[in-house]
């Protein structure tokens, strides 16, 4: 292939982990048939990334905020791009890409083969879907399209006050990773500073790209298998081998708690995942006490004590704000597997 080629293949994620794991695998399967592809996010110089896309490659991977800001310089063309793909999409548009995402499939070629990954299927999906897929999409179901978590993730839940909460990390760290070798991941909702000596790498948002790359590696070889991380880690990204997952606060929403907890359990093998729930989470209350005895876990009684109502949700796994989509909209063909593997 020629030098200089535009790219025929373009893969969006949301964040940059992700974009970088995708990436690593294209890498390394593009090697013995010499395609070429490049990685585009934020966080780091945009040098290296015009060099790649000057000297032609194949696959562009990148998250739609840099890949926009390429675009707009014109060293980024997309329009030989006949197959894309957007994984994760639901993310993507719940952190508000959907003007972005937009803009870059205005970029491409008319003509094009379209792929969408999503865990959820709420309304801003299903009309990326109708506006930019065939008329007639193929929608594959993996499980069941109700939230449900892993079965084989143990699922313990522990209701206390946030007085307490330090205390109770350090317990369990004491408890599931005393020998400090096996990977044990903590969930937080912003960034958190360790105490007591223990060995840490962190992700977070405010963190340096380059930071976060080496911190993510570090665990990922098991240099420094404890890793406390923010809900940039939670989704899609292939970690091996992480024996525990615990959730010092409890995420904003239930989904985000199954795909927490969906780092642990992977590829047949099992999990744990200790919760920390707090009295003002309880407006998740009654979804928890769901995905627990869908699960076959422990229901502890101070959760049931915060009520089991579940608000209803016009739109699937999405608040009561969003409508459903018109009775005249195409309907998807639909494919369903039976899987309890977790939803990515």
């Amino acid at each position: 292939m020629s030098k200089g080629r535009n790219p025929l293949c373009l893969v969006l994620s949301p964040t940059r982990e992700l974009a970088q794991q995708i990436s690593d695998v294209l890498c390394d399967a593009g090697k013995s048939c010499g395609v070429e592809s490049v990685c585009l996010y934020g966080g780091t110089s945009k040098g290296p990334q015009i060099a790649s896309l000057k000297s032609g490659v194949d696959i562009v991977i990148g998250t739609p905020g840099r890949l926009k800001d390429l675009i707009e310089m014109g060293v980024c063309c997309l329009k030989e791009v006949s197959f894309v793909v957007l994984d994760e999409a639901d993310r993507m548009l719940d952190m508000g890409f959907e003007q972005e995402v937009r803009s870059i499939l205005g970029q491409t070629c008319s003509a094009r083969q379209m792929v969408m990954f999503s865990a959820t299927w709420p309304l801003l999906v299903h009309q990326l879907a109708q506006e930019f897929m065939d008329p007639n999409p193929v929608k594959v179901v993996v499980g069941s399209e109700d939230l449900a978590a892993n079965h084989d993730v143990m699922q313990i839940v522990e209701v206390l006050d946030d007085r307490s909460r330090d205390q109770c990390l350090v317990t369990l760290l004491e408890k599931y990773h005393q020998s400090q070798r096996n990977r044990v991941l903590v969930f937080v909702l912003y960034k958190y500073e360790t105490k007591r000596g223990w060995n840490v790498v962190s992700i977070h948002g405010d963190k340096a790209q380059h930071e976060r790359t080496k911190a993510l590696s570090l665990f990922k070889k098991g240099s420094c298998p404890l890793m406390i991380a923010t809900d940039v880690a939670a989704r899609g990204l292939d970690i091996p081998d992480v024996e525990v997952v615990i959730n010092y606060s409890f995420p904003p929403t239930t989904e985000d708690y199954v795909h927490r907890i969906g780092r642990t359990g992977r590829a047949g093998k099992k999990g744990v995942a200790h919760t920390f729930f707090m009295q003002q989470n309880k407006g998740l209350a009654g979804e928890l006490v769901n995905v627990l005895k869908e699960a076959g876990q422990i229901v502890p009684e101070a959760l049931l004590k915060f009520g089991t109502h579940v608000k209803k949700k016009e739109s699937k796994l999405y608040g009561a704000h969003f409508k459903e989509i018109s009775l005249d909209a195409p309907k998807a063909k639909k494919i369903t597997f039976d899987d309890s593997d977790d939803d990515d």
